[in-house]
């Protein structure tokens, strides 16, 4: 169709100005400047400071022990970034990263994370996405996606109740096509990333496979489908921790024979 080539050349025009490689090799779209990024994820880090109450000191010292121990083994240029974690006190299992390095674990995380590996695999995936700069690229993919669609819409003369339930279809499209698989594809990235990281700094990345297992127990079958989601399976997550198993075990098994044995104490 006619008004498809407006998307077309609005896509190509936007890749050859900010085409970029992630860490696996894989081709992004970043459109914003890491100074940008970096900006927003300080304000954000802030924001849940004071939203959230932190943890007890031993906490802090446990999560810390282990990042410290993970970015001890990135390039020196990586080593240089602003690396923060902080414990939130919070029942949900959850963990987030935030571009410029910022990173939070709630204390329902380390609940379901039984041991210090296990923290490790949250902690080194929360550096893959930001290795990665996910951020930036999927704010740049809802940039380039909701511009397409205004294009389409402009070209194409979409007007009145018919066009705006055209354009509810393409929109359901954009966002079941095009935003959830690129997040479970950032997901799956930054597994394979953080598998890799983990293993390096010497902690044993079969844990990793442990806590997704630990997660699926905890949740009880109410995730939604996988297809519907912005995160893979838990399944699905294991089998891809499995996939590069072997490689991971060669790296940690090298970085344990260098004398790589972190020791972080449980709170």
């Amino acid at each position: 169709m006619r008004w498809f080539r407006p998307l077309a050349i609005t896509a190509l025009c936007l890749a050859v100005a900010a085409c970029s490689t992630s860490p696996t090799g894989r081709s992004q779209l970043l459109l914003l400047s890491d100074e940008e990024l970096n900006n927003m994820g300080s304000q954000a880090f802030n924001q849940y400071q004071q939203e959230l109450p932190s943890a007890g000191q031993a906490s802090q010292r446990y999560a810390q022990c282990i990042a410290n121990a993970i970015v001890a083994e990135l390039p020196q240029d990586q080593q240089q970034m602003d690396w923060q974690i902080r414990v939130f006190e919070a029942e949900e299992p959850n963990a987030f990263a935030l571009p410029g390095g910022y990173m939070g674990l709630h204390t329902g995380m380390l609940d379901i994370a039984t041991n210090q590996d296990q923290v490790a695999s949250v902690v080194a995936h929360e550096i893959g996405h930001v290795l990665a700069k996910h951020s930036n690229e999927r704010a740049s993919t809802q940039s380039a996606t909701q511009l397409g669609l205004s294009v389409i819409s402009s070209a194409s003369g979409l007007e009145g109740a018919g066009g705006e339930q055209l354009m509810g279809v393409l929109g359901m499209g954009a966002r079941y096509g095009i935003m959830l698989p690129f997040s479970r594809r950032h997901e799956s990235e930054a597994d394979t990333i953080g598998l890799e990281l983990m293993a390096r700094a010497g902690f044993d990345p079969r844990e990793s496979v442990t806590l997704w297992q630990n997660m699926q127990q905890a949740s009880g079958g109410g995730a939604p489908p996988a297809w519907m989601s912005t995160h893979p399976s838990q399944g699905q997550r294991i089998e891809g921790l499995q996939a590069s198993m072997s490689n991971a075990m060669a790296t940690f098994e090298q970085a344990r024979n260098n004398g790589r044995t972190p020791n972080c104490p449980r709170p």
